[in-house]
C-alpha cells in the first residue's frame, strides 16, 4: 500500500481527488486555509469542528476522534486481529514495553513493539518522531503487522496520543500505568489536566483489563473506582504483586516477588527500585495474560536494559551512567540509584529542553544538587530558547556551587577530568538520542559517542552494566 493510497488525509498538501480531509489545525485561520487548499486539490469533504464559509463541510463534535476511527476503518481495523498491550506513564514506558516485548519473543510469540525507540518486529526497524505515531501512521503499521501475522503488539501510549485521539478504534487486552509525575505542562498546563488525560485511558472504552502501580498517588483514583478488572503492583503499598528483599548491584538485581501469594525469586540485569517497579509491572502483565511464570523467569534473566536507560560504562575505575531521565521524578530516581551503587563521589551532567515545561527546571536543579556531589549544567535540545536562559532557570533551584558548560560534549569531558577512580557520573536527559535540537534543526550528537571516543582514546575497555 503506497503513501497516497489512504483516502483520509490530515495534510492538505497530500490531498488528491476524492479524498476526505480532516481539519486538525490548532486555530481557525490555519484550519480555514488548509481546508481551502484541500478542497482546491479535489477533496470531496472537509471534516471539521468549525463552521467555515466553505462547501462540503461535515461538522463533527471531535474531529480527532473521527480521524482516528476513519484511519482504523480505512485499513480494515487490522489491530482487531492482534492482542494489544498499552503502557502509559510519565516514566518507565519504554523499559516496560522493552521487557514485555523481549519476554514474549523469548517465549516464541510473534510480537511487535511501538514506542520511543520506534517500531520493531521480525526484520522491521523504523523510527518515528513521536512516542505514539499519529493514527494514519499507526494504523498503517498495524496493517503491515497483520500481513506479517504478528500476534502481539506492545506499545507505549503517550499522554499526547490519548489527548489527540491517536488510539481511537483500538482495544487493548491490558493497559499499564507506571506513574504520573510532572512532565509536558507546556502542553497540559496543569498536573490535574495531565493526570486526568492519563487516567482516561483506564476505561472499558480502551481496555479489557489493567495493571496499575499502587505506589503512585494518582493511581488511587483507579483503586477507588476501577473501570476494568485491575491488578495492582507496588514497592511500598499493599498490592497484588510486590517485591521484597531487593538486592541491587551495578550490574543487576535479585528479589523475591509475591505474585498473588505465590513467592518466586527473580533476577534481572536492571538496577534500582524504580526498575524493580518496572519489572513488577511486567510480571503483572505476564500473569494477567496467563503466561508460564517459570518461562517468564528464565527469559527475564537475560534481558538487558534499554539503550539509554541506566547504561553503565567503566572508564579506568570511573563509572559513567547514561540515562534518558528528563523529568524531576526520573532524575531523582536515577540519582538515588546511582548513589546506592557508587563507592565515592557522585557527579551529574544534565540540562533541560527548550520550549518545554519551564516549571520543572528549578526542581531538577534542586534534585541534582541534593543527590550529587558535583553538578554540571549543559545543553539538552535548546530548540528556540537561549541556552543560558534555560540554565538560569535551572539555577533558580540551586544553592551550591556548580559548573556550567553549554557545549554538552565539553561538559562531559570536563566532568570526567574532575573524577577519580571509584567516582560515578550520571549523564542525564538524552539517553539514546542521536541529535541536539537547535532551532528547528537536528544536529548530530550522542552521549554514547562522546563516551566511546573517550574510551578509545584512553584505550580503556568498554563495559556495560548489562
Amino acid at each position: 500500500m503506497d503513501e497516497f493510497s489512504l483516502s483520509v488525509k490530515r495534510d492538505s498538501r497530500l490531498v488528491e481527488e476524492g479524498d476526505i480531509f480532516f481539519d486538525l489545525a490548532g486555530n481557525y485561520e490555519d484550519g480555514l486555509e488548509f481546508s481551502k487548499e484541500a478542497l482546491s486539490r479535489g477533496a470531496k469533504q472537509v471534516v471539521t469542528e468549525r463552521n467555515y464559509p466553505l462547501p462540503n463541510l461535515n461538522i463533527v463534535k471531535d474531529v480527532r476522534e473521527e480521524f482516528g476511527r476513519a484511519c482504523a476503518e480505512e485499513f480494515g481495523y487490522p489491530a482487531k486481529e492482534m492482542k494489544l498491550i498499552g503502557v502509559t506513564g510519565t516514566n518507565g514506558k519504554t523499559t516496560c514495553t522493552h521487557l514485555i516485548y523481549e519476554i514474549l519473543k523469548k517465549l516464541g510469540y510473534r510480537v511487535a513493539r511501538v514506542g520511543t525507540m520506534g517500531v520493531h518486529y521480525a526484520d522491521v526497524d523504523k523510527n518515528f518522531d513521536m512516542t505514539t505515531p499519529d493514527a494514519d501512521i499507526l494504523q498503517r503499521e498495524f496493517f503491515e503487522m497483520r500481513a506479517r501475522e504478528i500476534e502481539w503488539v506492545v506499545m507505549e501510549v503517550s499522554a499526547h496520543a490519548i489527548d489527540q485521539k491517536r488510539i481511537e478504534g483500538l482495544e487493548f487486552e491490558v493497559g499499564v500505568l507506571t506513574n504520573i509525575t510532572q512532565d509536558h505542562l507546556d502542553y497540559f498546563k496543569t498536573m490535574e489536566n495531565y493526570a486526568e488525560c492519563k487516567l482516561s485511558f483506564f476505561d472499558k472504552k480502551y481496555l479489557r483489563s489493567a495493571v496499575v502501580n499502587i505506589d503512585d498517588n494518582y493511581a488511587m483514583k483507579i483503586f477507588q473506582n476501577p473501570k476494568v478488572p485491575t491488578i495492582f503492583y507496588g514497592m511500598q503499598n499493599p498490592a497484588d504483586v510486590f517485591a521484597v528483599d531487593v538486592k541491587s548491584a551495578p550490574n543487576g538485581s535479585e528479589f523475591y516477588c509475591n505474585l498473588f501469594d505465590e513467592v518466586l525469586t527473580f533476577k534481572t540485569k536492571l538496577v534500582g527500585d524504580y526498575n524493580i517497579s518496572n519489572v513488577l509491572a511486567t510480571l503483572s502483565v505476564c500473569a494477567n495474560l496467563g503466561l508460564d511464570m517459570e518461562g517468564v523467569k528464565d527469559a527475564l534473566k537475560s534481558i538487558g536494559p534499554v539503550e539509554g536507560r541506566f547504561n553503565v560504562f567503566n572508564l579506568s575505575g570511573k563509572s559513567v551512567i547514561i540515562d534518558y531521565a528528563h523529568t524531576p521524578d526520573g532524575l531523582e530516581k536515577v540519582l538515588q540509584t546511582a548513589r546506592k551503587v557508587t563507592k565515592n563521589r557522585l557527579f551529574c551532567v544534565f540540562g533541560c529542553g527548550g520550549n518545554r515545561d519551564v516549571d520543572k527546571r528549578p526542581k531538577m536543579g534542586a534534585i541534582a544538587e541534593k543527590y550529587a556531589d558535583y553538578v554540571c549544567l549543559t545543553d539538552d535540545n535548546p530548540r528556540f530558547e537561549n541556552e543560558r536562559d534555560i540554565i538560569a532557570d535551572i539555577e533558580k533551584g540551586m544553592k551550591k556551587l556548580h559548573l556550567v558548560e553549554v557545549d554538552r560534549a565539553q561538559a562531559i569531558k570536563k566532568t570526567l577530568e574532575l573524577m577519580q577512580s571509584g567516582d560515578a557520573v550520571v549523564i542525564a536527559g538524552k539517553g539514546a538520542e542521536i541529535y541536539q535540537i537547535i532551532g528547528d534543526k537536528k544536529v548530530d550528537y550522542s552521549d554514547f559517542d562522546v563516551i566511546r571516543q573517550i574510551l578509545r582514546r584512553s584505550s580503556a575497555r568498554e563495559e556495560y552494566g548489562n
